[in-house]
């Protein structure tokens, strides 16, 4: 039988292909491009090979001594290499077992139909013994063929945030502003060209009714500078100076956006902003961490001036008309006023607020998970000394300040969302890197990947998500307190 029929070889194998030590030389193997693996490796042994002049003879024994790549080492195509054999020949071979490849591939390939599995298929240029039949090989001819690039189809899907932008414009134009339907809206993000005016309005500054709106606004912001004119000028005294110097100490630490804040205008209106808030609140007066809570608003609110967000950290705030600049400065403040009031007790002394959310958010991670509680635990490391800051701040020194007002866009639809919902956010966030934090063995590791967390590239979809998670354990834990704390 010639060692390229292309008829299945019988030796009494219900499988009709010969088995080891059977002895039907020539047998021919599924080659590159097959879907399956190879068949059984063909024995091999000491052979023979005469030297005769006779070049068909030559050929009759690479024929019949023919096997393919899979099983042939690299001392078996030395061999073959010296023996004389014309190209034509070699090519007739090539074309032969191809050919007889090509059947069995269709043949397969009908068989496999109703399965859907793809087997990798060996690299040509692989160095673990793959690659085409050495008929091929010898064939400088040949080329692999050329691969087909993927096609992605993209669905049509309308325009969302058009469709969402024409929502929030219908819902804020009305007489009265349905607060429920606004904050609906406003879980899933706000959009920009309407946020400054939602997070007004839902923040409390702004009322519902667009008519007392405006007269609002004009009260609001002659206030904040007769506070100015009122209090600003006592900074320098004894019984402040210490208030103020911390504020001058912390506001060019605020590096979110570096540019925007060491530009002088910038730091001089936080410092009014952070001076008046903390005169008119002695309880707790100015605490290191305000500062940053101050950010969001007036970002937002200057975005209202600026052609769009990328701008926002490099916009030379100096360029606004002063009267521009005081609106933004006295809105700033009153908004951030307004979270402050719902969560002071942050920032009175021995910030006892802090301590209770930290107390909460160990119970919460200990309910949802044990083995990450239990790791933080026998590596010492105590939930005060990462998530601290994470109440603080409200997480601003964690992730980027574009995904912060993101975040915020959800805590003002929430109900005291600052106060309360934060902590799960907290939770969510925390065991979002459970398997990271398992990987580390020591104090050390455990506490350096906390304060410095791989979110530089978070995007508003990862803020969706962790949203999704944190509103997840409220709809578990909010409603149900007692799971948050062992009966005594």
């Amino acid at each position: 039988m010639s060692a390229f029929s292309n008829e299945p070889l019988k030796d009494g194998n219900k499988g009709g292909f010969w088995k080891k030590g059977s002895g039907f030389p020539g047998s021919i193997k599924p080659v590159y491009g097959a879907q399956h693996p190879p068949l059984q490796m063909m024995p091999r042994g000491k052979e023979d090979r005469s030297k005769s002049s006779n070049k068909k003879d030559a050929f009759q024994d690479f024929e019949n001594k023919t096997s393919d790549a899979w099983d042939d080492g690299d001392d078996d195509l030395l061999v073959m290499a010296n023996i004389q054999m014309s190209l034509r020949d070699v090519q007739s071979t090539a074309k032969a077992v191809m050919e007889n490849h090509s059947k069995q591939f269709s043949a397969q390939n009908q068989q496999n139909a109703i399965k859907d599995h793809v087997t990798a298929v060996p690299s040509a240029t692989s160095s673990h013994g793959a690659g085409p039949g050495v008929g091929v090989r010898l064939n400088s001819g040949w080329r692999p063929p050329k691969s087909t690039p993927i096609r992605y189809t993209k669905d049509v899907v309308p325009d969302r945030e058009a469709t969402k932008l024409e929502k929030f414009r219908s819902v804020l134009a009305g007489p009265n502003t349905d607060l429920d339907e606004l904050r609906k809206l406003s879980w899933s993000g706000i959009p920009k060209a309407v946020r400054a005016t939602a997070w007004k309005i839902l923040s409390g500054y702004l009322p519902a009714s667009v008519d007392r709106r405006e007269p609002t606004l004009q009260r609001k912001r002659h206030e904040y500078f007769s506070f100015i004119e009122q209090y600003y000028d006592t900074r320098h005294q004894e019984m402040h100076q210490d208030t103020f110097r911390q504020i001058l100490k912390d506001i060019p630490r605020m590096t979110s956006l570096a540019h925007l804040f060491q530009q002088q205008v910038v730091q001089e209106i936080f410092e009014r902003i952070l001076y008046i808030w903390a005169i008119r609140h002695p309880a707790s007066g100015y605490v290191q961490g305000i500062n940053d809570l101050v950010t969001p608003f007036f970002v937002v609110f200057l975005s209202e001036f600026i052609e769009n967000d990328v701008e926002s950290e490099n916009f030379e705030v100096s360029q606004l008309p002063k009267e521009t600049l005081n609106t933004i400065e006295a809105d700033s403040f009153w908004c951030t006023s307004k979270l402050l009031d719902g969560i002071q007790d942050n920032y009175t002394f021995a910030q006892p607020g802090i301590q209770m959310k930290v107390n909460a958010l160990q119970e919460l991670v200990k309910r949802i998970d044990v083995p990450l509680y239990k790791h933080l635990e026998e590596q010492c490391v105590e939930f005060l000394q990462f998530s601290f800051r994470w109440m603080n701040n409200l997480l601003m020194r964690e992730i980027p300040l574009r995904c912060t007002i993101r975040l915020w866009d959800t805590y003002q639809a929430e109900e005291n969302g600052f106060a309360d919902f934060h902590l799960y956010v907290c939770a969510a966030f925390l065991v979002r890197f459970t398997q990271d934090i398992l990987r580390e063995h020591d104090f050390q590791g455990i506490l350096m990947f906390l304060q410095n967390l791989p979110t530089h590239h978070w995007q508003n979809e990862e803020i969706g998500e962790l949203l999704a998670e944190a509103f997840k354990l409220k709809y578990m834990f909010a409603d149900a307190p007692n799971h948050l704390s062992k009966k005594k």
